[in-house]
């Protein structure tokens, strides 16, 4: 994999641990994404956002597109997607490391990966190298996990803890790559 091009997680989740009810809906994460935790500083370095056909589904029911990045959605199903006019969005499908290498030969040096089953699957496939995790203070009970089956051991490292007076807690980690 090229060495230039970086992956990166930015997510929020319940205390339990889930990124959205088992409908994929966010109705219980703060309005406007509560204060701000280091997101806007956050979507500044990336040059797009990776997600699945899932995911991007979801954002289309936002009152406004929420990206100014362009956005890359993998799926097979491209044909029946209907993007807002001020998105700028790109279908594309392959294995996570063939789309990386894609979008490295294009030029894109940071990528921010979002969505439950793509997180899972770029790091698996070891291409995740920093996760930013922010547990929102409430409990769902059930829903879509941010975390799944894996075929190895993620090993993290802990770069830092911050808490905010709304009781968000965003926890940043490095991933320790397997170079065997």
């Amino acid at each position: 994999m090229p060495g230039s091009i970086s992956c990166s997680v930015f997510v929020g989740t319940s205390v339990d641990g889930f990124i959205a009810r088992p409908n994929g809906s966010l109705d219980w994460l703060p309005p406007g994404g509560g204060e701000e935790h280091g997101y806007t500083a956050f979507i500044a370095t990336v040059d797009a956002v990776v997600m699945g056909r899932g995911t991007f589904d979801t954002v289309l029911e936002f009152d406004r597109w929420p990206f100014r990045k362009p956005v890359i959605v993998l799926t097979t199903h491209a044909g029946d997607a209907i993007v807002p006019p001020e998105a700028r969005v790109e279908f594309m499908s392959g294995a996570p490391r063939d789309v990386v290498s894609q979008l490295a030969e294009r030029g894109m040096t940071h990528l921010y990966i979002d969505g439950g089953v793509t997180i899972q699957r770029f790091l698996d496939a070891g291409l995740i190298d920093r996760m930013t995790v922010t547990r929102v203070p409430v409990i769902i009970g059930a829903g879509i996990a941010l975390f799944g089956p894996t075929t190895r051991d993620v090993r993290l490292e802990h770069v830092g803890t911050r808490t905010y007076r709304s009781g968000l807690v965003t926890t940043e980690y490095s991933v320790v790559q397997d170079r065997n």
